[in-house]
């Protein structure tokens, strides 16, 4: 089901020096064609609270279980709609499904946040900031996991062209199942 797409789900690598990363590739044969990291919060926290701890740690007092995307790259050549839905949806069935994450931050630069609102939904909720890290100015952006259930209920395998979203191309709900159960022994 999932090499008609060109992808391979084999190639999820866990970073060695924090078990609470996961970095996932999108290939083509053998060319990684793009890389996204989910971060699950723990006691060493998230990227994010290097520049907006209190933004963050407002969901944490809330008592809610949060996630972090970093590290997002794609080849400009093979970019696509169905390459970047395969690696957000592979994030959220990691972050959500298999570790109950029930929200989601990721820093951006203020020129892509449109983007990330428009295909993904995010909403900004930290001011613009410089951040070291990337010697760029950074947005923070938050989206509840539910909302990406519900999106995935409704629109999820269905490609329409006309939909200004990535969720049509997210993954079926039976695909979705067998790729959980791949993360999950992954995870193991």
């Amino acid at each position: 089901m999932y090499s008609w797409r060109g992808y391979e789900t084999e190639n999820l690598v866990v970073s060695s020096h924090n078990s609470n990363r996961l970095t996932l590739e999108a290939t083509m044969g053998r060319r990684v064609v793009g890389t996204l990291t989910l971060g699950l919060d723990s006691e060493e926290g998230l990227c994010a609270d290097e520049l907006y701890f209190d933004e963050i740690n407002e969901f944490r007092r809330e008592g809610r279980k949060l996630c972090e995307l970093t590290k997002l790259a794609v080849d400009p050549q093979y970019s696509s709609k169905e390459i970047l839905a395969s690696l957000f949806h592979l994030a959220h069935i990691y972050g959500h499904k298999i570790h109950k994450a029930t929200d989601l931050f990721i820093e951006v630069n203020p020129r892509h946040a449109g983007f990330y609102r428009r295909m993904l939904g995010l909403e900004q909720i930290g001011e613009e900031r410089p951040c070291r890290r990337v010697q760029a100015p950074a947005v923070l952006m938050h989206l509840e996991l539910d909302y990406v259930n519900a999106q995935i209920s409704s629109l999820a395998d269905s490609c329409r062209s006309s939909e200004r979203s990535l969720y049509p191309y997210f993954f079926s709900k039976h695909e979705e199942k067998d790729l959980a159960r791949k993360l999950e022994r992954h995870n193991s």
